[in-house]
């Protein structure tokens, strides 16, 4: 069996994994690609297009929608499961916003 493919047959039998399986890179690169530039379209219209006495409230909705919207579509172009990529984004990307909102605070900026 190794004299053909012995890589393939030791991952399979020592590792459990299947080369064949395996995620194509450059498939994922796209799909992240094409996800994060349609997800950061949406807060920069919601942006554009609320009032100013609301434009906070509606950028930080707008980013959580985004962060959404980009797992799904990095999800189903990438062939993943949808319901972990949204909440790897959405978490991931509420603790990246409350981090920098936090670090503003000591830094002492205003909003």
């Amino acid at each position: 069996m190794t004299a053909k493919d012995a890589l393939s047959v030791h991952a399979r039998a020592e590792l459990g994994i299947d080369p064949e399986a395996v995620t194509n890179p450059w498939a994922a690169a796209f799909a992240s690609f094409v996800a994060f530039t349609i997800g950061g379209l949406v807060p920069i219209l919601a942006m554009l297009l609320s009032p100013q006495s609301t434009e906070i409230w509606v950028a930080g909705i707008a980013v959580v929608v985004a962060m959404a919207l980009t797992g799904v579509i990095s999800a189903r172009l990438g062939h993943f499961a949808v319901g972990p990529s949204v909440a790897r984004n959405v978490a991931g990307g509420l603790l990246a916003m409350a981090i920098t909102y936090g670090v503003g605070k000591i830094a002492g900026t205003q909003v």
